[in-house]
């Protein structure tokens, strides 16, 4: 696709972005992250009113969680409403680089900071089209959060999934997610499919290590050698919810800029972050 292909489905769904931007109330606000870093600094211009917005969905943490053991601070469990459990892991910094990249090989105007959304806020959700959330493995949700999170993908939504890895992990994920779409199947994204070839044409679907697994000389964690690109689909046909299985991508755009952790997994892990933004704009 050349940029005046890509320039005119863009332009429809900008203007409806920028509609949608005029009803966001809700102030941004920096959470603490799970992450090692609490030192990430605000870019000067984190304030602009833009057309799009990279959505943090907020979760509470499963009693199993991995990173369960961190969800307790000076002997009290942390609120994950104020961040510092599983929802935060590769924020902010994941966030803002994958802002910055997509500002500067597109022509979105991408706001350079993400917004974490609580799905109990009440119509707060309906104002950022595109949500991502990682450490999938992690999550449990309310009915009442999922009953949102459905009504949210129905009326137009986009979900993007990633960061867990096996069988267990899975499963966990699996207990939230009948909650919101029991009766449609997660079904393995064909290679032909539009979403992976949206801008760019991803034909080689190698493995998305995190900084971690890099750290211990292997790619996966549990029994998630297998990497893995699935979606749920509408009734039309459209990808609603992207998931990267058995992948950290939020990794790969978290470590994009440190020399220790190879170009080859931030190149894919960007790629399909692209691709996923402007199959949902345009879809």
């Amino acid at each position: 696709m050349n940029a005046a292909d890509l320039a005119r489905p863009l332009g429809l769904a900008l203007a409806m972005l920028g509609a949608v931007y005029a009803f966001q109330s809700r102030p941004f606000r920096v959470y603490p992250s799970l992450e090692p870093y609490d030192n990430v600094a605000l870019p000067a211009d984190y304030q602009e009113k833009t057309e799009w917005i990279f959505g943090r969905l907020m979760f509470p943490q499963h009693p199993e969680a991995r990173f369960g053991r961190y969800a307790r601070g000076y002997g009290r469990v942390l609120d994950w409403r104020e961040g510092g459990t599983s929802w935060t892991q590769d924020y902010p910094r994941g966030d803002r680089h994958f802002a910055q990249i997509l500002r500067r090989l597109t022509r979105i105007h991408v706001r350079s900071v993400e917004q974490p959304i609580n799905l109990e806020w009440e119509d707060d959700v309906y104002n950022y089209p595109f949500l991502f959330a990682g450490e999938m493995g992690d999550w449990l949700l309310t009915k009442e959060h999922a009953a949102k999170l459905r009504d949210f993908l129905d009326r137009g939504g986009f979900l993007m999934m990633d960061d867990f890895w096996g069988t267990e992990e899975w499963e966990r994920f699996m207990e939230s997610w009948r909650m919101v779409f029991p009766d449609k199947p997660i079904v393995e994204i064909d290679p032909e499919d539009e979403v992976l070839h949206t801008v760019y044409d991803i034909t080689e679907q190698y493995q998305i290590p995190g900084q971690w697994g890099l750290r211990r000389g292997t790619t996966y964690r549990n029994d998630g050698s297998v990497p893995h690109f699935r979606a749920l689909y509408d009734d039309k046909g459209r990808a609603v919810v992207v998931i990267t299985f058995n992948h950290d991508v939020g990794d790969s755009w978290e470590w994009a800029d440190d020399p220790r952790y190879p170009e080859r997994y931030s190149a894919l892990g960007f790629r399909i972050g692209i691709n996923t933004v402007i199959y949902s704009m345009t879809h």
